[in-house]
């Protein structure tokens, strides 16, 4: 008895569920047919007909007829609560070997309710951090859109960008194994990188997965959704634009620069001052801003600030719907600086850059690491972004520990999602007394 009421099998029951109803079903469909047999024993009994002398003791007619009636419901219920429990063990015992073997069918069933319910979260950006906010944000929300850049043109998403003409798979890849709900071998495997071997070094499995379901299915946008099946991905992924963009920069020292990787490059040529899209007027992918204009909340970031988040936004139907949407639209600042791209910015120099590609007065929260207590391993020209402030006009600055304990140049999922997960929540929620650091980067924005 206590094994049939554990917490387990009593989740059969909560709200929301989808599975009370069916019971009830089939508990109306037992009773019209003992309503049916009880009317046929009676047409037995009117009749005439003659029981075998068992049948007095098997229907205890030596006692009350009411006691027997609840003796009669009492144990039809008990039958039908432990059938159910069997039923409930044998589907378990059948589905377990191809799941996570500590995780009950009913947990499966009772977390896909609650995610499907969970808000609609657009995450724009590109490359490890991205990955990272997905891997956390998976756990809250099915719900769940990452928009992803496909401006890159190094490694081995480079490579089979120039030697096949496909759109690069790298970051749609690093999205995938982050929303995977496969077995953790098949992450493995897809993230898998070729160490040797003529031709095969430096590319990952996934890529060339990615890139042989493009070849199977007939394009490189049903690649990613018949990949995302197979990987049974908990959300969606789609590239900003399917045109095939090149990424290019201006320095404050007047040199233009022409391809992602060689922009992460420019660390001995000036900071960057802008970047732009070829061609300019690139489409945006219909889905991408259909996703944007329904969504509750899109996230920026985090990610290399001008290689994987604004590049995205540069896409004008991209941005249009960044700027029409009604969604609360928060920004995860970097926890470090990146060489190259971001030296010796803070808080604020990540926000007014944005900004400036994309208007001012969008952002509504921008999110910024507190944690500031260990230092960065070998760290030569990062350093760890800063908290100061952040303009009025509605925006609030979000201090809090996202970063990563194990790793101090990224984010920690789970850290980002549950701070992003209760910004979400208490959106509507007048906000706190403006900080010290806020009213700094009032100044410091508004100079």
């Amino acid at each position: 008895m206590r094994r049939l009421l554990d917490a387990d099998f009593l989740k059969w029951f909560y709200p929301g569920m989808h599975i009370k109803r069916w019971l009830a079903l089939m508990i109306i469909g037992v009773a019209f047919m003992t309503f049916g047999l009880a009317y046929i024993l009676r047409e037995a009994y009117i009749s005439g007909f003659t029981f075998p002398g068992f049948v007095y003791y098997l229907t205890l007619q030596f006692i009350p007829r009411y006691i027997r009636g609840g003796t009669f419901m009492f144990s039809a219920g008990l039958l039908i609560v432990y059938a159910f429990w069997k039923l409930n063990h044998s589907i378990v015992s059948a589905v377990r070997p191809i799941r996570n073997g500590n995780e009950s069918i009913v947990n499966m069933i009772y977390n896909q309710r609650a995610l499907r319910r969970g808000p609609k979260i657009v995450a724009i950006g590109g490359g490890t951090g991205l990955a990272t906010l997905l891997r956390g944000l998976k756990e809250y929300t099915t719900n769940l859109i990452a928009i992803v850049t496909v401006a890159d043109d190094g490694g081995s998403s480079g490579r089979l960008r120039r030697e096949l003409g496909i759109l690069p798979p790298g970051d749609v890849r690093n999205c995938i194994a982050a929303l995977a709900d496969a077995e953790p071998l098949m992450t493995s495997l897809f993230q898998y990188r070729f160490s040797d071997g003529s031709g095969l070094a430096g590319h990952s499995f996934g890529n060339l997965f990615i890139v042989a379901m493009s070849g199977v299915v007939g394009n490189f946008e049903e690649a990613i959704r018949q990949t995302s099946r197979v990987l049974a991905v908990r959300g969606q992924i789609i590239p900003s634009t399917l045109a095939n963009v090149t990424l290019g920069a201006r320095t404050e020292d007047a040199l233009t620069i022409h391809g992602e990787s060689s922009i992460s490059e420019t660390n001995a040529k000036g900071r960057l001052k802008e970047v732009f899209l070829m061609p300019e007027d690139a489409p945006a992918h219909p889905e991408a801003v259909r996703a944007i204009l329904d969504a509750d909340m899109i996230v920026l970031g985090p990610g290399s600030l001008y290689t994987s988040v604004l590049p995205n936004l540069l896409v004008e139907g991209i941005r249009r719907a960044f700027v029409a949407s009604p969604a609360l639209k928060t920004y995860v600042c970097n926890v470090a600086t990146q060489p190259g791209e971001t030296d010796g910015f803070d808080a604020s120099h990540h926000v007014a850059a944005i900004e400036a590609h994309i208007g001012r007065h969008l952002l509504k929260r921008v999110v910024v690491n507190d944690n500031l207590n260990g230092s960065l391993p070998n760290a030569d020209c990062s350093h760890p972004v800063v908290v100061d402030s952040l303009p009025e006009n509605g925006m609030r600055l979000v201090t809090s520990d996202v970063v990563s304990e194990k790793n101090r140049y990224h984010h920690d999922s789970k850290k980002l999602a549950q701070t992003l997960m209760r910004i979400y929540y208490d959106r509507n929620q007048p906000p706190p007394a403006a900080t010290q650091a806020e009213n700094k980067l009032v100044g410091a924005l508004q100079e």
